[in-house]
């Protein structure tokens, strides 16, 4: 275990926290968690201030047991968030790609990468190419979002993901 995860810090992130409610070892890539929620998690809390983080903490219970597999799930979270961040109105190849890519996925439309086709993709895709996808997205975004559109995204991810259920209470 890396000294990371054996120093008390006074704020944990989201994600360290889920480690904690799932009785997993302390980290902020908890198994429990599916891999483009826990990147969106990540990156916001990265691009927050400590009050922003803090407001974040309360998300922490809707992270648990979303690890399930699928393109969709996936590609659900990567439109949305690279969608948000194309708003911005920083588009760049790589970011209306990706986009493209989670669209085609989601509806099975279109030309999908040749990568994509094997048995091995959807692993690599959840795993890989949707969290960095996600992470960049979200950065760009960070650029002109606050703490509260940033928490937003994250609650927006959380819906795509089905972790947050239309009509139900969702923390402030």
């Amino acid at each position: 275990m890396s000294e990371y995860g054996r120093i008390a810090r006074p704020e944990p992130c989201v994600m360290e926290l889920v480690s904690k409610l799932a009785r997993e070892p302390w980290t902020d890539r908890p198994t429990c968690v599916h891999p483009t929620l826990s990147a969106a998690a990540r990156a916001v809390h990265d691009h927050s201030s400590s009050a922003g983080r803090r407001a974040l903490l309360p998300l922490a219970p809707r992270f648990l047991d979303t690890a399930r597999p699928g393109m969709e799930v996936s590609a659900r979270v990567v439109a949305l968030c690279v969608s948000t961040a194309l708003a911005t109105g920083e588009e760049g190849v790589r970011l209306r790609k990706a986009h493209e890519t989670a669209l085609r996925l989601m509806t099975g439309e279109g030309v999908i990468p040749w990568w994509l086709r094997f048995s091995w993709s959807e692993p690599f895709y959840r795993t890989f190419v949707a969290t960095e996808q996600v992470a960049e997205a979200v950065a760009v975004t960070a650029r002109q979002a606050n703490d509260r559109e940033l928490r937003n995204l994250l609650k927006q991810c959380l819906a795509a993901h089905g972790a947050l259920r239309p009509g139900a209470p969702t923390p402030s």
